[in-house]
């Protein structure tokens, strides 16, 4: 009977609550918590020296643990408190540190499986836009080919196109040389009141049509010289005819590169009936040619006819011929 009584003081308390701050973290217990605790074991020896009959003075604690049947209680009330403490903090280890399982040998093949069947998607994905880009080349291809072949037949058309412009520029020239200048059997002569060097006249007679003026013999000349003065009297002007000697010093061609077989040299005047002859050339009209190296081109002067050596690089009129 004693020991059902001291087994309802023991567990009531528990039921009531009062063990709650015992079994809280020990950070708690160092504190109130901890003094509550010492009050309620004090309470329960109490409780129990007056359920056994045993003094409650001094030296109490003494007794208590010489006595086997309250050692067995309260080591009974100790491990249930510990069984308690455990249960509480049990699931907080347990969900904090649950030891995750090792993969089987199963497990590490369909993950390796699995990585390879994505690569493998990811390489079908490469392959489709590779052969997507190889189709965009061989179209970008062929259609580069077909502009390099449009670009080709477009520069034959330019070509040709400059081709026709020179043979009508030429044709237009030879027309204007014979509709505006004089005819002289198969030669029209065309003047040019424009100031060119030789070289320069000489360009400008070719592209349209025709050379420099080359008369042959004394009727072409002769044709010629009136065609001149004609234009430019009263005054005298000296105009390019195309003779030169820049190959060789005293040898003149034609710019089609025949030789000279006629000339009409100025010649300084003769003196007058009665008046003493001099061996010296007259100053302003001295006997041609006379320029040596220094002067390599022919110029016919439009008052006589006559011809005169001339620096090449002096700029004057210039006179064309056209085949007719």
């Amino acid at each position: 009977m004693q020991a059902a009584w001291l087994l309802g003081a023991l567990v009531v308390p528990q039921l009531l609550g009062f063990g709650h701050g015992a079994r809280g973290p020990g950070r708690d217990w160092e504190g109130g918590w901890g003094g509550a605790l010492e009050e309620e074991r004090k309470r329960e020896s109490l409780m129990l020296k007056e359920a056994l009959g045993l003094p409650t003075g001094v030296g109490s604690n003494d007794s208590l643990a010489g006595n086997p049947e309250v050692e067995e209680v309260l080591g009974t009330k100790e491990t249930q408190g510990e069984e308690e403490e455990d249960e509480t903090t049990s699931p907080i280890s347990s969900s904090n540190h649950f030891p995750s399982p090792s993969p089987t040998p199963e497990d590490t093949i369909s993950y390796i499986l699995g990585r390879l069947s994505g690569l493998d998607a990811g390489l079908h994905q490469l392959h489709i836009r590779l052969h997507a880009l190889d189709t965009r080349v061989v179209q970008l291809t062929q259609g580069l080919r077909q502009l390099r072949d449009a670009t080709s037949d477009t520069h034959d058309s330019v070509h040709a196109l400059k081709e026709a412009q020179v043979r009508a520029e030429q044709e237009h020239g030879r027309l204007e040389g014979c509709l505006k200048g004089v005819r002289l059997g198969h030669k029209c002569f065309l003047l040019s009141r424009d100031f060119e060097t030789q070289a320069a006249a000489q360009a400008r007679c070719k592209a349209r049509g025709g050379n420099l003026a080359q008369p042959a013999d004394r009727q072409q000349m002769d044709a010629l010289g009136r065609y001149l003065h004609a234009a430019l009297a009263p005054y005298n002007w000296p105009v390019w005819l195309g003779v030169n000697d820049r190959r060789s010093e005293g040898l003149y061609l034609f710019e089609n590169g025949q030789r000279v077989s006629f000339f009409a040299w100025h010649r300084a005047p003769s003196p007058e009936p009665g008046a003493q002859s001099s061996a010296a050339s007259h100053p302003l009209s001295p006997d041609q040619p006379n320029g040596g190296v220094l002067e390599n081109c022919v110029a016919q002067a439009s008052d006589d006819g006559s011809w005169w050596d001339h620096d090449c690089e002096r700029r004057l009129y210039f006179v064309c011929e056209y085949p007719f």
